[in-house]
């Protein structure tokens, strides 16, 4: 059986304490909430923290709720949750599309949001979800919170925008009238990371898209979206030729590579082909709404 190296264990009592904790034992420190994937690599090796700063405590991060014309998530918030949520559902289905194809019931019921995001693995699926839906990660640390889009958050594989003695503690994105949202994967297996996956969101007006959003994961999208695919669908009417043409404006944008999972050639073809998907049952959703 793989152990991970040895290391200290601190419990935070507040997002305060976890934040103080983080400038005590600096870089070498890190925060453990669900545990869900940074416990695997360290089991492998992958990860070697000496400090892990468990805020599993902290139920003031995890709320589902709209302020205003703003849903807001708190980074730990569990993937059952936001399952499971009404609001999502009716707001942005893309969030539940996403959640039922990740991992299992086990993971899910102890995984959370910041942990997933703030992983960064470039497989990841909400990560592709928040970058359609152009979502913003609140960041805090000891100087107080700041704003990050989340396409600026993922920086590269593994890496965010966090400090070491900063955490994200909310997402966040508006409510928008007359928008439609959808998530796609092609996985090898029910659990598995994806071999692609796609999400789409698309706010209609007067018949014509006025705001688009494309995610991708597991295809290497430079932050996990498609600004070209964007780029075809707005101001433009849905139509079949117009969703083709941003999927293949998608295929364009990615950079995959051969592995287990398939061939390159064969994920730059998934990652065309389920844009368009998404995008019709996104489309299809926001003439519903």
């Amino acid at each position: 059986m793989q152990t991970p190296p040895p290391f200290d264990y601190e419990r935070a009592a507040s997002v305060d304490d976890a934040i103080a904790l983080l400038e005590r034992y600096g870089p070498e420190s890190r925060l453990l909430a669900g545990g869900q994937s940074l416990l695997p690599m360290m089991k492998l090796r992958l990860a070697r923290p000496e400090v892990l700063i468990d805020v599993n405590d902290l139920t003031e991060l995890s709320y589902i709720r709209v302020d205003g014309d703003v849903i807001r998530l708190g980074a730990l918030t569990r993937h059952r949750d936001l399952l499971e949520s009404s609001l999502l559902a009716e707001h942005y289905p893309i969030v539940a599309d996403a959640e039922r194809v990740i991992a299992d019931p086990l993971v899910r019921n102890r995984g959370s949001l910041g942990g997933s995001l703030c992983q960064a693995d470039p497989s990841e699926d909400l990560s592709a979800v928040f970058a359609a839906v152009q979502a913003a990660c609140v960041i805090r640390g000891s100087s107080g919170e700041r704003v990050v889009p989340i396409r600026e958050f993922h920086r590269g594989p593994y890496e965010t925008a966090l400090e070491p003695a900063e955490m994200l503690v909310e997402v966040r994105f508006p409510v928008r009238p007359g928008c439609g949202s959808a998530y796609e994967k092609v996985e090898r297996r029910a659990g598995d990371w994806g071999m692609a996956a796609a999400g789409a969101f698309v706010r209609l007006e007067a018949g014509r898209i006025a705001e688009a959003g494309v995610g991708l994961t597991a295809v290497g999208a430079e932050h996990h979206c498609s600004r070209s695919a964007e780029e075809v669908l707005r101001g433009r009417e849905p139509t079949e030729e117009v969703l083709a043409a941003a999927g293949a404006a998608a295929a364009g944008d990615v950079r995959p590579t051969t592995d287990q999972r398939g061939p390159a050639s064969y994920k730059r073809h998934l990652a065309g082909e389920l844009t368009q998907r998404a995008l019709r049952r996104a489309v299809s959703r926001a003439r519903e709404a």
